[in-house]
């Protein structure tokens, strides 16, 4: 079996764990009036699991398969890949999660834009800062004000 398919596997395998989450485990704690409203927290989680699944199986059962035989990927030659620069972003995304509350929203979101640009090549400065700031503003602002979600702007020692 090809790399693509037993990634596709093992995504299933976490899909299926988190949709069974979604739908078994998330709701039991709910208030009672929470139950009555149309969008519950769980439902995003329901709807990633489900295309989750969908696209697993789209890969697993060679839908999306194309007649050219040189798009796949050679698992022997895991070299010829940018395999640095994917290890590299998967760590920064674990160090985006850790920071997240020690740093606020605002520093450890821009952080992750900068150096994750950075990471797959961007060298304008000044181009990074601007996308990365207004990139994290405008979600923050959304979740913040327009959805009413409270999320720390700032880091805790400072009063966020």
């Amino acid at each position: 079996m090809a790399l693509d398919r037993w990634i596709a596997l093992i995504l299933l395998g976490v899909c299926l764990i988190y949709g069974y989450t979604a739908w078994f485990t998330m709701d039991a704690d709910l208030a009672p009036f929470m139950k009555r409203n149309p969008i519950w927290p769980s439902t995003f989680p329901k709807v990633l699991s489900i295309l989750g699944i969908i696209a697993c199986l789209i890969i697993l059962l060679g839908l999306e398969k194309t007649e050219q035989k040189e798009a796949d990927i050679d698992y022997r030659r895991l070299t010829d890949y940018h395999l640095g620069q994917a290890l590299l972003l998967l760590g920064l995304m674990v160090a985006y999660a850790l920071c997240l509350r020690p740093l606020g929203f605002l520093g450890s979101t821009s952080a992750f834009l900068i150096l994750g640009s950075f990471i797959l090549g961007e060298r304008k400065w000044h181009i990074m800062f601007t996308v990365a700031l207004i990139a994290t503003l405008s979600v923050w602002y959304l979740v913040q004000e327009v959805l009413g979600i409270y999320m720390r702007p700032l880091p805790g020692f400072i009063g966020g």
